[in-house]
């Protein structure tokens, strides 16, 4: 089975965990953490760090830290993983649903301002399959109604936007480094951000809101949030070669590119000229020129052992965030998404068996 995704591990992560094991340094404490937040903080070229438990964690704090509470509002894409939405519900505020761009698959920020209120406190811009979202028109209408820009990158580390690192271009960036991600901790996450104010309130937050020099002291409700020494270990170990995988997945998106194009039916993923996508999965869209629905392709690559994996549902069709409104534009995108094999570890032979079995259903020789 040629896997959708996998980690690209190697000797020094290997290496760096048994350090942290031989010196007794495993749990949140330790030289690694401190390390990894440094280092990532620098490579989003940003000020500050803050490794948490988890991408959905940096969110939650993003959102806390951000002073986002019942009775507010924050808008986020109809078209992502639930994270975002169900941590603003889980802050007390309601998640407003904005459709997706036709050609980004972000969120379309010409129908943000619309969806803004009196109640409004937050944008939460994902940079969907590793292509970024339109940051200008974003920040632009956040500053005009003074609100945060919590970006959700955790599924593109190293992608830019007109040259700037995404994370690094709102009021706080969030990222995942699950096991399917450009680099992984197995579990875990971070938040960056150049603001001081909110780098201290979410370093606060993420050890029980124990106050620094009164141990065991609380004056708020806080969480454990930590990421432990391993982990940071081998986060460590995976940044070190983060333009390695990088390199690796934009170069198998242009094998694919160049095996796919010109089929009928199937549109390939989104690179505008002002983003440097970074591919976490190599997406595309089957329509109704296709020979095959989106679901009989994806069980034809089954039986030929080629795992893929379906787009994000919307989330205005799922019970806890039903909502109202236009959506057609997620919908369609939703509907025709298939995640093909994207792993850095991918090799040509293996794109082109991918490719070879799209094309013989398309009957293209």
């Amino acid at each position: 089975m040629i896997p959708v995704a996998e980690p690209f591990l190697g000797e020094d992560e290997l290496r760096y965990v048994t350090d942290c094991i031989k010196h007794g340094w495993i749990s949140s404490a330790g030289s690694y953490v401190k390390k990894f937040e440094k280092e990532f903080a620098k490579f989003c070229n940003v000020k500050y760090g803050i490794a948490v438990s988890s991408g959905t964690a940096a969110l939650h704090l993003a959102l806390l830290a951000s002073g986002i509470e019942k009775g507010d509002e924050v808008i986020i894409p109809n078209l992502t993983f639930v994270s975002p939405a169900s941590m603003t519900k889980l802050v007390g505020a309601r998640p407003v649903l904005v459709d997706s761009d036709s050609e980004t698959w972000n969120i379309d920020p010409k129908k943000i301002e619309e969806n803004i209120t009196g109640k409004t406190k937050a944008i939460i811009p994902v940079h969907l399959y590793g292509h970024p979202s339109d940051m200008d028109q974003i920040m632009s209408i956040a500053k005009k109604n003074n609100l945060k820009v919590i970006e959700d990158a955790c599924e593109a580390h190293g992608a830019e936007y007109k040259g700037r690192k995404v994370g690094g271009i709102g009021d706080i960036g969030c990222f995942s480094f699950y096991g399917n991600k450009i680099i992984t901790t197995g579990e875990g996450g971070m938040c960056v951000t150049n603001n001081e104010k909110l780098y201290e309130k979410m370093k606060y937050l993420r050890d029980h809101a124990m106050k620094p020099d009164k141990r065991y002291w609380h004056e708020e409700v806080g969480f454990n949030y930590r990421l432990t020494n391993i982990q940071a270990a081998v986060g460590i170990a995976q940044l070190e070669k983060i333009e390695e995988i990088i390199k690796a997945k934009r170069n198998n998106a242009m094998i694919y590119d160049s095996l796919l194009k010109g089929i009928e039916g199937i549109m390939l993923p989104p690179n505008k000229f002002w983003a440097k996508n970074v591919y976490w999965m190599y997406s595309i869209l089957v329509n109704d020129k296709f020979n095959l629905s989106r679901d009989n392709l994806m069980q034809k690559l089954r039986e030929k052992g080629i795992e893929t994996r379906a787009f994000f549902y919307p989330l205005n069709e799922m019970p806890p965030y039903r909502s109202e409104g236009e959506f057609e534009v997620s919908k369609k995108i939703s509907e025709s998404g298939i995640n093909l094999p994207s792993s850095a570890k991918l090799t040509k032979e293996e794109i082109k068996k991918v490719c070879s079995v799209i094309r013989e259903v398309a009957e293209v020789k």
